[in-house]
């Protein structure tokens, strides 16, 4: 059983795992929070809440420097099916992604400087949002962070292909940045047999997407990491009937913000290109938020590398990869780490079978707790 400071952290994931909410809607996961954040000692603690956000300012003995430590609360519109004894109790909704692991850790590392004044100040956010409306970019702007806005932040996702317990990062960007394509060409409908009467709009959107393969192959830098992804195309209603709308949608991918802009210009470019071709009409929503990507800061990379390399926990470096995060808007106001936690699971990330092994809620409170304790001592004047 885990159990951190008079915490069992085993039953609180349990709790949290059976109580997915969507993005911006997390009532019971943020009251459920607000209970085990009032259990712990309260001598230097301060609480605030904006919408379904918590924030937890932890004094320090030093209050002019303040660390950040992050983690995302909400879930996916998936139907899980685990078969765990404590599954989702929220029909179409499950924590697929491993934010109630998050959620746990975050608990347990927090509990641990709360039972002793930390050398300099903590602020613990639990963000809503991270998966489906840019939580963080939203809290950010709020402004409610105020004086308790970090001067460095970290955070950590975890990755079922890590062994558990395992903490992977790496110099430079670890997620990428993502943007949303949606895009919607409407022509002219018409008779099958009189084509020349109408615009087709399948022809359109098919020479559309034909034409997106050139952006990454011709016009990026090949040694920068791009991918144009389209998921979605819908036109026309019938085979004998000529389509006169067709809607694209899908997704930008890139490991810096420099190519994900290129990428959307090329994209606008082209379906601004094809809709004059086809004398039509186009509604372009090029879609990025808070998605930008987690380019991890070379300082305070250097520092959590050092640290985990010389600790009792597996540390591995790890390649980019192209799952987007929106720590990454944090990272671009604020310098600051993202790492993964390994939980060693045969499920991917956004599956509705994922099961994360637990032994990592223990491993990345000591880790992470350990690693801010250490970072606290070197910021304190």
């Amino acid at each position: 059983m885990v159990k951190m400071q008079n915490l069992n952290l085993l039953q609180i994931y349990q709790d949290l795992h059976q109580i997915p909410e969507i993005g911006m809607e997390e009532y019971e996961t943020q009251q459920k929070l607000l209970s085990i954040i009032s259990q712990m000692p309260q001598d230097f603690l301060e609480v605030r809440t904006w919408k379904t956000a918590i924030l937890v300012h932890v004094v320090g003995q030093d209050t002019s420097h303040t660390i950040g430590y992050r983690t995302d609360i909400d879930a996916l519109p998936v139907t899980e099916k685990t078969g765990l004894s404590f599954a989702s109790k929220h029909p179409g909704k499950m924590h697929a992604c491993g934010h109630d692991l998050h959620m746990t850790v975050a608990l347990g590392i927090l509990a641990k400087f709360a039972a002793k004044k930390p050398a300099v100040s903590l602020t613990f956010i639990f963000q809503p949002a991270e998966e489906n409306a840019s939580g963080g970019k939203q809290l950010y702007e709020s402004g409610v962070l105020g004086s308790w806005l970090p001067d460095e932040i970290y955070a950590l996702h975890d990755n079922p292909d890590l062994s558990a317990g395992a903490i992977g990062c790496r110099q430079g960007t670890l997620f990428a940045g993502t943007c949303e394509i949606h895009i919607k060409f409407s022509g002219k409908s018409g008779h099958a047999a009189f084509p020349h009467q109408a615009n087709d709009m399948v022809v359109c959107g098919a020479e559309f997407v034909s034409q997106l393969q050139t952006i990454v192959s011709r016009r990026i830098d090949p040694v920068k990491a791009g991918v144009v992804t389209i998921g979605h195309l819908e036109a026309g209603t019938t085979g004998n009937v000529i389509a006169g709308q067709c809607q694209v949608d899908g997704t930008i991918r890139a490991l810096t913000q420099e190519v994900n802009v290129a990428i959307q210009q090329e994209v606008r470019r082209i379906a601004e290109g094809i809709a004059q071709s086809f004398a039509c009409q186009v509604d372009i929503d090029l879609h990025q938020g808070g998605y930008f990507p987690v380019e991890n800061n070379e300082n305070t990379t250097a520092e959590i590398i050092k640290y985990f390399k010389s600790s009792s926990l597996p540390y591995i470096e790890t390649a980019p990869a192209m799952t987007g995060e929106d720590f990454g808007f944090w990272l671009s106001k604020i310098p600051g780490t993202m790492c993964w936690l390994g939980v060693d699971s045969p499920y991917s990330l956004h599956s509705d079978q994922m099961a994360p092994d637990t032994a990592a809620i223990g491993a990345g409170v000591r880790g992470f707790s350990g690693f801010l304790d250490r970072r606290a001592a070197q910021l304190a004047n």
